[in-house]
């Protein structure tokens, strides 16, 4: 997803990171990588309760229209499986949460990022695929950028807290 945040003190992380490697320490580095999947487990764990918990309303069917959907795939389930988390403690050291779209079908990759963008949350779309006949659809707007930005003073913290930490084992 185009807004994936990244927990990241470049700075400090730098740092630590380097300092970690020369130490030799393979199981200080194995605890900071866990301590910092840590803080960043409840953010993933939000994004995947909101995505599933998300309110999705259409517009209504047309009554010459009907029949069962040509897909059985559950929207919101798939998109919150989608949902990943990464954590370096190298080059570029942090933890990442994202939607990673090669987890998606094809005719959801950009989903996600639609359900996101809009304010109002209205997502327009094509029915099944027919170029021809397009919806509304209304979803929590910003669900993405909101649950962010609740994580976020909570994990710079945390991160902040585990690089102090690991900067006192390692004597300095």
């Amino acid at each position: 997803m185009a807004g994936d945040v990244r927990l990241l003190n470049t700075g400090q992380l730098l740092e630590l990171s380097r300092r970690l490697r020369a130490a030799g320490g393979a199981p200080l580095r194995a605890n900071f990588q866990r301590r910092i999947r840590r803080a960043a487990e409840p953010l993933h764990r939000d994004l995947q309760d909101v995505m599933t918990g998300m309110t999705i309303r259409s517009q209504g069917r047309s009554t010459r229209q009907g029949g069962p959907s040509p897909t059985t795939r559950p929207l919101r389930r798939t998109i919150a499986e989608a949902i990943r988390i990464s954590v370096r403690t190298s080059g570029n050291p942090g933890a990442r949460v994202w939607v990673d779209k090669g987890r998606l079908p094809p005719d959801l990759q950009d989903m996600p990022k639609a359900m996101n963008k809009e304010p109002s949350g209205r997502v327009r779309h094509p029915v099944f695929d027919n170029p021809s006949r397009w919806v509304n659809t209304w979803v929590t707007p910003l669900w993405w950028t909101n649950t962010m930005r609740r994580h976020e003073s909570r994990m710079r913290a945390e991160v902040l807290r585990i690089t102090d930490d690991i900067r006192r084992q390692l004597g300095g």
